[in-house]
């Protein structure tokens, strides 16, 4: 084998054919593991957007059931007052 690399024909040697080969095989791993880190980036913004808007609807939903909930004391509070006036209404009959 001459000193360039070359095999006596001319083209290039094993080692140099191996060595492009892995080359081409990092290459590509790193564009793979590129890709799964820029997938992984978009997938985290995503989630993020989505726990932003379902904590909101969270806060929407647990005061529209304190709203509820005081609706339905002032309901049982006018219920019972109407109980007591009948039933004296009825002792007065």
């Amino acid at each position: 084998m001459a000193r360039n690399g070359l095999t006596p024909t001319g083209g290039p040697s094993i080692l140099q054919q191996r060595t492009r080969g892995i080359r081409t095989v990092a290459n590509f791993d790193l564009e793979r593991l590129e890709t799964q880190v820029e997938e992984l980036i978009e997938g985290c913004r995503h989630l993020r957007e989505e726990n932003h808007s379902l904590r909101l609807r969270q806060e929407a939903l647990v005061a529209e059931r304190a709203e509820l909930i005081e609706k339905t004391e002032q309901a049982r509070a006018r219920v019972e007052a109407m109980l007591e006036r009948l039933k004296t209404m009825e002792e007065q009959l």
